[in-house]
């Protein structure tokens, strides 16, 4: 099973990766974001991504503790940053939108933590999969998780050229500001 499970994460988030990095190097042509929003754009935004989360969860479940992972390491820093990255991720998603987070064209988003990160839901996300990793001590969602991460890192140069075109000085000014990541 978590050979399996392992494969399907991976194949996710490779696939992820590679629609990320095809819309970068063909911006014209790009699957992220999506040039129009239909009802379909949800299911396939939200479907891999919770199905992603799901199995990291599974495998760590699976493979609970199996790297000498200090307890104080694996629960004083792994549970601090799953509740920190939820709390980011979820209270972004609130302020922003499911649509919009999903791809749907919106207002420009520059208040709040994206006074600071021009892609905080990103960082939590990858703080939450960090966090994760380490509490569940467990070696195979190090590995998929790893392969997120690389998804994570690369997307906002596919969403960027994009957030150029929409938003033109606007964006170009925000950007001259806030840093990508932290």
């Amino acid at each position: 099973m978590e050979t399996a499970l392992t494969c399907l994460g991976l194949g996710i988030a490779l696939g992820i990766l590679a629609a990320i990095l095809w819309s970068v190097a063909h911006p014209s042509r790009r699957l992220w974001p999506p040039d129009d929003y239909t009802t379909w754009t949800p299911f396939l935004v939200w479907i891999p991504t919770f199905t992603l989360f799901g199995i990291l969860i599974v495998l760590g479940i699976l493979g609970w503790g199996s790297l000498p992972l200090p307890a104080w390491v694996r629960f004083g820093l792994g549970v601090p940053l799953i509740l920190f990255g939820n709390a980011v991720v979820w209270f972004e998603v609130s302020r922003f939108g499911i649509a919009q987070t999903g791809g749907a064209v919106g207002e420009l988003r520059t208040g709040g933590l994206y006074r600071h990160s021009r892609n905080p839901q990103y960082v939590a996300d990858l703080v939450m999969i960090l966090g994760w990793m380490l509490l569940s001590a467990a070696p195979l969602v190090s590995v998929v998780g790893g392969a997120v991460i690389l998804a994570l890192l690369a997307a906002p140069f596919a969403e960027e050229p994009w957030l150029r075109a929409q938003y033109g000085s606007e964006f170009e000014g925000y950007a001259s500001r806030v840093r990508r990541f932290l």
